[in-house]
């Protein structure tokens, strides 16, 4: 019986994807209540940035947190969360939020698709198809603003969701990526994020994780070197944190010391 389902599953994530970029997205499968109850929560706590509302290629409001630094730059980041969170997520996300902007980095961090809380991680993967509509959304935004130069820092599922947005768009604006703690594939299964790396993302990548990150994270680490360094990417770099975990509890300063390293980096 579980074979039976994994393969019913298995045929209709296949039949997603590959109608994803044909068929426009009727409407979010995301938990939108939930979306709801979740921008509640952060508007009411918020002590840095704006909230501001995007609309997807749906029709779907949903929020982003802008924390504006030098906008003379014109270089912005737009930061992924993980499964089923926020844009002010404590771990890693809020990190990264409040240690760029001391770095009068630009970040503006979005609501991606979620699923109720008792979804199978797995499920995830049925969401995949809405990300792309979210992320246009984030990027017009922030051309209107004058962000022309963009970095995607993903976390976990956020970054398995930047790859596939890198994968099937022709933007220029993304001009580089970070991914922290990302395995092979989406929500951990398939390959999908190996082969995206070896033959279709073309801007430079830092892929940093812990030391005591996930297994899955951990037993990819050759294999995504591997396809970073011989595939589309014009530059890999590949950055451990020791003692770290999959959420960088206690090593946030590390975290964004190594983020805001590698963008100075990129920008000289």
């Amino acid at each position: 019986m579980l074979l039976k389902v994994s393969f019913k599953l298995n045929l209709l994530v296949l039949a997603l994807l590959l109608t994803s970029a044909l068929v426009p997205v009727a409407a979010t499968n995301s938990d939108t209540a939930k979306e709801r109850r979740w921008a509640e929560q952060v508007i009411d706590g918020l002590l840095d940035g704006d909230d501001v509302w995007l609309i997807d290629d749906s029709g779907h409001e949903f929020l982003g947190i802008l924390t504006e630094g030098d906008r003379s730059s014109g270089h912005a980041v737009v930061l992924l969360h993980g499964v089923g969170v926020h844009p002010n997520w404590p771990d890693v996300i809020y990190p990264l939020r409040a240690g760029l902007l001391e770095q009068h980095i630009t970040t503006l961090s979005l609501q991606m698709p979620i699923l109720e809380n008792e979804a199978d991680p797995r499920e995830y993967v049925l969401l995949i198809p809405e990300v792309s509509g979210r992320i246009d959304a984030a990027l017009d935004y922030l051309d209107d603003e004058g962000y022309r130069d963009i970095t995607l820092v993903g976390h976990s599922l956020g970054a398995s969701m930047a790859v596939y947005y890198l994968s099937h768009s022709d933007t220029d604006a993304v001009t580089s990526l970070v991914v922290i703690g990302m395995g092979p594939g989406i929500a951990a299964t398939g390959s999908e994020n190996l082969s995206a790396l070896e033959q279709q993302v073309k801007v430079p990548v830092l892929d940093l994780y812990g030391s005591a990150d996930l297994e899955h994270v951990l037993n990819s680490v050759e294999l995504r070197a591997a396809a970073g360094n011989r595939g589309s990417v014009p530059k890999y770099q590949q950055t451990k944190v020791n003692g770290a975990n999959h959420f960088f509890q206690g090593h946030e300063d590390a975290l964004v010391q190594q983020v805001v390293e590698w963008l100075e980096a990129r920008q000289n």
